[in-house]
């Protein structure tokens, strides 16, 4: 028997992040891209024959962190600054959200490796929970801008 599987892109987030860690690279300071990414579903077809609605976040019942998923992904990735939650500035960080100067979000690691990671385990779960286990996440692949791409897989 094959497998069913399928592709959604999510596109039009613009991020500032910043990579602490990378000592003598301009990634340690704050950088902003257009961001994509593309999740890969795979599992048995519905009584539609899909493996995943592909307008499916729309209308899910499942939320991820207490928001609609769409609306979570607004809120994580759009026009957001997103700090490790050990960059040794994050007061400072933090600071510019309390002013609402910036709208700062903070997570366990930075960068296109660790956003991918990221953006799987959240979508995963949304997506397991959603479809009572008929379908899961393969694959994240996360964009900055059309040139630099990061996956993430189990």
């Amino acid at each position: 028997m094959g497998k069913f599987q399928s592709s959604k892109v999510f596109d039009g987030f613009s991020t500032v992040f910043r990579q602490w860690r990378a000592e003598g690279v301009h990634c340690r300071f704050l950088h902003g891209y257009a961001i994509s990414f593309k999740i890969y579903f795979e599992g048995e077809l519905d009584d539609r024959n899909w493996v995943w609605d592909f307008g499916g976040l729309k209308r899910a019942k499942t939320n991820i962190d207490g928001l609609q998923p769409k609306a979570w992904m607004d809120y994580m990735f759009d026009h957001t600054v997103i700090i490790a939650e050990d960059d040794p500035e994050i007061k400072s960080f933090l600071l510019m959200n309390e002013a609402k100067v910036a709208q700062v979000r903070v997570i366990k690691a930075t960068g296109a490796e660790k956003f991918a990671e990221y953006i799987f385990h959240k979508i995963n779960k949304f997506v397991k929970e959603e479809t009572k286990n008929r379908v899961r996440v393969t694959k994240v692949k996360f964009m900055e801008y059309a040139k630099n791409a990061a996956y993430y897989s189990e």
